[in-house]
């Protein structure tokens, strides 16, 4: 069986400030933009990589979400517990330094993990946890 990740999805609250942290903080390229206003699909993934993309998302565009599941995911969001993603880096330090001259919320600085990894973590602009683990 030949399977791959093609496309994952993270939800935004702020196209402008999501475009901000992934293109220009994570140097993600922009794949496609589509939709006006705060109803954007942006689609981002890593050069080289055209197979792999992240899919910056409006979380409550689906007609079948009703206005409590709404603000279910709302507050979900706002405390950094409705999505999350690792990414991968060889160069930690110099990933940690660039997304934090971007001004993004650090969760946590690199560190050595007892379990054999070093990553680092940040919050994107919707509260997102975003992972970065060293590949050594």
């Amino acid at each position: 069986m030949d399977i791959t990740i093609h496309t994952t999805f993270l939800p935004h609250a702020d196209p402008e400030a999501s475009l901000a942290f992934y293109r220009d903080a994570l140097g993600f390229e922009v794949r496609s933009d589509v939709g006006q206003g705060l109803m954007r699909w942006i689609t981002v993934g890593p050069p080289g990589q055209p197979g792999t993309s992240i899919l910056l998302a409006p979380p409550a565009a689906d007609p079948g979400i009703t206005e409590e599941e709404r603000r279910t995911i709302q507050q979900m969001m706002a405390k950094g517990t409705y999505g999350w993603i690792l990414l991968a880096t060889s160069d930690l330090d110099g990933v940690f330094a660039k997304v934090l001259a971007g001004d993004a919320e650090v969760v946590q600085e690199p560190t050595e993990q007892s379990y054999g990894v070093r990553d680092c973590a940040f919050r994107d602009p919707a509260g997102n946890l975003v992972r970065i683990q060293e590949v050594r």
